[in-house]
């Protein structure tokens, strides 16, 4: 039976990732903060300490895996005006995505097996923002440089990818206006983020590479009336 870790499995994508994953026959731990989905096995570890992601471990038992999903972090982007953004909210926040993905990518390298890969996710935010962002931006940016680095240093034993997500969202929290936003007609769902992971676990020839997954929105040009 194939394994995966998916870190963030208690929030809206990381829940859909671990369901869709167990859906395929994998055997699925969700690293988390908080509770897990009902039948998702979890593991409470903070992913930005080195002391839980150790102990996390420890708990885990297992000495062989198949696929990593950096998915954790803290979700809302916004930081404030960056004058007045304390240096503590900044590592916070690219502790939470950039240096958990990190500290669980060195803790699988020697467990990972032939053919297995990490999907780190990443944002479309990496590419472009809203105001007062900062943090956010640099980790998301982050994560797509260390995507490329560890494809090379890690290749081709193990394939490192990410996912780019847009807007994604429990379809009961939007309006039409938002969904008519999107080339797609409509607004990202956790479902869709669950099947580029798929794909991305299966595709042998695919690597170093950030798969872009927003219903078009950065290919669209906006212009003020």
């Amino acid at each position: 039976m194939k394994r995966a870790i998916v870190t963030g499995g208690a929030g809206l994508i990381g829940a859909g990732i671990c369901q869709a994953l167990a859906s395929e026959g994998w055997q699925v731990v969700s690293f988390d903060k908080k509770a897990a989905a009902p039948g998702t096995r979890q593991i409470l570890c903070d992913v930005g300490d080195e002391a839980s992601v150790a102990a996390a471990f420890e708990d885990l038992g297992w000495s062989e895996l198949d696929l990593l999903v950096n998915n954790a972090g803290i979700a809302d982007p916004a930081n404030g005006p960056l004058a007045e953004l304390s240096l503590e909210a900044w590592r916070r926040i690219l502790d939470s995505h950039l240096t958990g993905a990190f500290l669980m990518s060195r803790a699988v390298i020697p467990r990972l097996r032939e053919g297995a890969s990490v999907v780190n996710m990443a944002s479309t935010r990496a590419f472009m923002s809203e105001p007062e962002t900062e943090a956010y931006a640099a980790a998301k940016g982050a994560l797509v440089a260390l995507t490329h680095a560890m494809a090379i240093s890690l290749g081709p034993k193990v394939r490192v990818n990410a996912i780019a997500p847009g807007w994604v969202a429990d379809p009961d929290d939007v309006t039409a206006a938002d969904h008519e936003q999107h080339p797609v007609g409509r607004v990202g769902r956790a479902k869709d983020v669950a099947q580029a992971v798929l794909y991305l676990a299966a595709a042998e020839f695919v690597t170093g590479q950030v798969l872009t997954l927003d219903g078009g929105m950065t290919r669209k040009m906006i212009y003020a009336d």
